[in-house]
């Protein structure tokens, strides 16, 4: 992961070592050292939860401003799906596009018309591919993460199609392309992000010449002017072309509805994303065809970057989706054409997938095996309550800091007060003795002399 952009930053300033993230980080990538936290760039998923569980807000999101639209000729906005769920029940989809315009957009394309395009690619790709059970989806770039860096042998069961952010800017800038006469590279693409972990993917494809989406621009952002403009009266013209079952990608379980398998797992939250993958890793799963893990609770209408209570906002979604579930995503011309794209690749994962070996305790396999020995020796030593206090997540996360030169033993504030109180008891020795010459030292001998 040498050389990756991250969208998670610290404010050093606001700060105050509460050891809370260190806790909740599902990598392990976060110690406390000098009072400050501190960010393991090549364990870092930018999964947000730090950003979630910090009380002193001192972990935020990179992300893009309205600014950046004047960098192109023509621009074009992506609203995540889970955009609409941070509104009311009844909220119409065309006047949350509409606002999107106003507020200096070109045009707008649906993600959630991008996810019925992933829909389709996917079950293409399924029942194509029955070698590796269970395949896992590929569309949260923090399970995507998670997985390159805590599950790298899980690697071969992610499904390599376009996320539906990707497919939504692909799309965008190739009818965009061809209606206007310019260049692709001249459309500006916009992700309306509910999560810092797309900002990281959309910047990382762009650093490798992946184009289909050029920015991220945080739901949390544009939430109060998308608001104001809900509230003035007034038509606008129809813009929505996502089917319900597009829609509903934002929340847990909607991927799985598009899709239509029977025999699959839903999970969302990264802790309990990390269970299931833990029994995929041991075999327990073969029987399932396929896993839908979101990172947010709730899913994209959870993220980090959003408002709304994830809850309330996937009521939303659900009832939204439920609205156009009778519309469906493609006429059968579009279909047919979309099925073919699908089928010669043009869907397919364009960013390599490897793993990153952030757990890795040494590159030579003789000091790994040294080193992982006397990590256990030093487990022993600790006293295994698991509480933080020394600036690492637990116990065993501070015997490999110790053992890699990250730390000292007396970090351990149980460990230091055994170690102080040795020294009170030698002190207390001390202060009790004194030297011959103050009266102190062995009394006359009997003979006298």
């Amino acid at each position: 992961m040498s050389g990756l952009f991250h969208s998670v930053l610290l404010i050093e300033e606001k700060c105050r070592g509460c050891t809370r993230c260190i806790k909740n980080c599902p990598t392990e990538a976060i110690r406390v050292r000098q009072g400050k936290a501190r960010i393991n760039a090549e364990r870092c998923t930018d999964c947000g939860e730090c950003i979630r569980t910090c009380d002193n807000h001192a972990k935020t999101a990179i992300t893009d401003s309205l600014e950046r639209l004047k960098e192109f000729k023509y621009t074009i906005a992506l609203p995540a799906p889970a955009l609409y769920g941070q509104f009311g029940p009844d909220v119409d989809p065309d006047r949350v596009l509409a606002a999107l315009i106003d507020m200096g957009f070109d045009d707008v394309f649906e993600v959630a018309r991008g996810a019925d395009v992933a829909t389709l690619a996917t079950r293409e790709y399924l029942s194509r591919h029955r070698e590796v059970r269970p395949m896992i989806s590929a569309a949260c770039p923090a399970v995507v993460r998670l997985i390159q860096v805590r599950f790298p042998a899980l690697i071969d069961h992610l499904i390599p199609v376009d996320s539906p952010m990707t497919c939504a800017g692909k799309l965008a800038k190739e009818g965009k392309s061809r209606e206007l006469g310019i260049a692709p590279d001249e459309i500006g693409t916009f992700f309306i992000t509910p999560c810092p972990a797309k900002v990281t993917w959309v910047r990382e494809a762009v650093k490798r010449g992946f184009r289909a989406v050029d920015g991220a621009i945080s739901i949390a952002s544009v939430y109060g002017e998308i608001s104001r403009r809900l509230a003035s009266p007034g038509s606008v013209p129809p813009r929505r072309k996502a089917s319900g079952a597009g829609i509903g990608w934002g929340g847990s379980g909607g991927e799985n509805a598009a899709v239509g398998l029977e025999n699959y797992i839903v999970v969302d939250g990264i802790h309990s994303v990390i269970d299931v993958l833990e029994e995929v890793e041991v075999g327990r799963l073969g029987s399932v065809d396929f896993i839908e893990a979101q990172a947010c609770i709730g899913g994209c209408v959870g993220g980090a970057l959003v408002v709304r209570n994830p809850f309330i906002a996937h009521v939303h979604l659900n009832k939204l989706a439920k609205r156009f579930a009778d519309m469906p995503a493609f006429t059968a011309e579009e279909e047919e054409e979309l099925t073919r794209r699908a089928r010669a690749g043009c869907f397919d994962m364009r960013q390599d997938i490897a793993a990153v070996p952030a757990f890795r305790l040494d590159h030579d396999v003789s000091r790994a095996i040294s080193k992982a020995e006397m990590i256990e020796k030093v487990v022993k030593e600790l006293p295994g309550l698991d509480c933080g206090s020394c600036g690492s997540p637990h116990c065993r996360a501070l015997a490999e800091d110790i053992v890699q030169g990250l730390a000292v033993d007396t970090d351990c504030v149980f460990k230091l007060r055994d170690q102080v109180k040795v020294l009170a008891e030698q002190l207390f020795d001390l202060a009790k003795k004194n030297p011959s010459a103050m009266g102190a030292g062995p009394g006359p001998r009997e003979d006298g002399g």
